[in-house]
């Protein structure tokens, strides 16, 4: 399975992460059940007829942001780079990976379908956690792994295993040869380039409510 074949399945998996949101809910003692008491609540969403395309990406939206812990995210793609880069290039990086990672699946997600959820095994080990699922389709089963942290118990994604591909480990490398070639502000340029042509598509997204994160 390559990366990205694997990153086609990301907008039913960025629906899914939207589970780990700061919305309250029944359970959100453990990441299984945080995600299972929330995945409802984002397809509510999706089903509301009260709300138009627009106001229903910006609920989602928020939603996505509240689930994924973008700043760790960002460190983890930048790899050394995170290390050499001023705390501006580290706060403006991550706003626009995490805008990014929105905008080009915002279709997608939208056209989510309601395929069945099976829920697998979760695994902890102090503050880290992973929980399996799997998205069954007619003619498919796409295996899923989140790997979330918690943060004074509030969980939050910090990758997503898609069968067998980690959404972090493939931008790390896309961004490891733009880094090899032409160094940090090659860097900015590309993921800024990327969120305008959505923007040009799709508007300004939500600010990012990770982007302030402690991760260093």
């Amino acid at each position: 399975m390559t990366a990205d074949r694997s990153l086609w399945h990301l907008p039913a998996v960025l629906l899914l992460l939207c589970a780990c949101t700061g919305v309250a809910a029944m359970d959100f003692s453990t990441p299984r059940g945080r995600v299972q008491d929330s995945v409802g609540r984002v397809l509510d969403i999706l089903r509301d007829p009260g709300l138009d395309r627009e106001a229903r990406w910006q609920r989602i939206a928020v939603v996505i942001e509240d689930g994924f812990d973008f700043r760790s995210m960002s460190q983890s793609v930048l790899a050394t780079q995170w290390k050499m880069a001023t705390p501006e290039e580290r706060d403006l990086f991550t706003q626009y990976f995490s805008q990014y990672i929105e905008q080009v699946y915002r279709e997608k997600i939208e056209a989510y379908a309601g395929q069945e959820i099976a829920y697998g095994k979760e695994t902890m080990a102090g503050d880290l956690a992973s929980v399996d699922m799997e998205i069954v389709t007619a003619t498919v089963s796409i295996p899923i792994t989140f790997k979330l942290r918690s943060n004074n118990g509030n969980w939050t994604a910090y990758d997503v295993v898609i069968e067998g591909v980690s959404l972090v480990t493939n931008y790390r490398a896309t961004f490891a040869a733009i880094s090899r070639n032409e160094g940090m502000d090659a860097i900015m340029s590309d993921i800024q380039q990327r969120v305008a042509r959505y923007r040009e598509r799709h508007g300004e997204a939500p600010a990012g409510s990770n982007t302030s994160s402690q991760t260093q």
